[in-house]
């Protein structure tokens, strides 16, 4: 089944951006919710955003109160993609970013990618 695979993590200055993309196979991704966690050194893993389907057939988003205004989640069903643009970034927002079902499926846990905020 696999694993997710997270991508564009990388070193940006306090209130600047970055774009985390999250692919997986078919099997693993999850049509009806899907979530971006994130885990700060000493800190417990946290969901941070989340984005599910409706009875209606539209998309219903969800955020922590942290990054909420800040943060957008975003998928494409069809390839299995689910991203996360951050904005406004603060040295709090440091983290290793993970794409997971939610809740959370322990097997399909990827590496995360390493989102640091630092001037």
């Amino acid at each position: 089944q696999g694993q997710f695979v997270e991508s564009g993590g990388g070193l940006v200055q306090p209130g600047g951006s970055l774009r985390l993309s999250c692919t997986g196979s078919g099997s693993i991704f999850s049509s009806y919710e899907m979530g971006w966690f994130r885990q700060a050194p000493g800190k417990q893993r946290e969901l941070v955003a989340s984005v599910r389907s409706t009875i209606h057939g539209t998309e219903a988003t969800n955020y922590a109160d942290s990054v909420k205004g800040r943060f957008t989640i975003s998928r494409d069903v069809a390839t299995f993609t689910t991203d996360l643009q951050m904005n406004s970034l603060n040295p709090e927002d440091t983290a290793v970013y993970y794409c997971n079902r939610v809740p959370p499926q322990n097997n399909y846990w990827g590496q995360g990618t390493q989102v640091t905020v630092s001037s």
